[in-house]
């Protein structure tokens, strides 16, 4: 199957876009990049023998690839015209959740809903008090290089304690 999803690949990226790009993602995918409209189409097997996954998503600045905006399912068998159509109505669902906001006016704020979503119950907590979250990892433990500093500062003190006792 992966053969003839590049070659659908090759031929859709052909139709939609003249500047393209074509890759095999590490899934087993096929990815197309239009980065003159700033858009990628990833092509991917789906659940059935003969379905393809279509996923659309944005490229950032500095060319890394925001997560997609939407996805439909698609039989393979339908034609490059069909996947074609369902990747313009796909890019162009895409486009509409991005558009351009007008000087003067504020970005569109996300719900409150997606918000609490994404946010752990450790960052919640850390808005309510005020205080920064600490890093996750060892916490308040102290490190084997600490230990390591104190106990030769202790051992410097007692050295000197000693000699100091010794001479009088």
């Amino acid at each position: 199957m992966g053969a003839q999803l590049r070659g659908t690949a090759e031929e859709l990226a052909g139709i939609l876009w003249r500047e393209h790009t074509v890759y095999r993602e590490r899934s087993g995918g096929v990815v197309i990049r239009g980065e003159h409209v700033r858009r990628w189409i990833s092509l991917a097997p789906a659940g059935g023998r003969d379905e393809v996954l279509v996923r659309v998503g944005r490229i950032l600045d500095g060319g890394t690839t925001a997560p997609a905006r939407s996805e439909a399912v698609v039989p393979l068998s339908a034609g490059t015209g069909v996947l074609a159509a369902t990747c313009r109505r796909l890019l162009s669902e895409a486009a509409a959740d991005v558009a351009p906001v007008a000087p003067g006016r504020a970005a569109p704020k996300r719900s409150k809903q997606s918000k609490r979503s994404k946010q752990s119950k450790r960052s919640k907590r850390s808005q309510r008090s005020g205080k920064a979250t600490r890093p996750r990892g060892r916490g308040k433990h102290t490190g084997f290089g600490s230990w390591a500093v104190l106990v030769c500062v202790a051992g410097v003190i007692a050295l000197y304690v000693y000699s100091t006792a010794m001479r009088g």
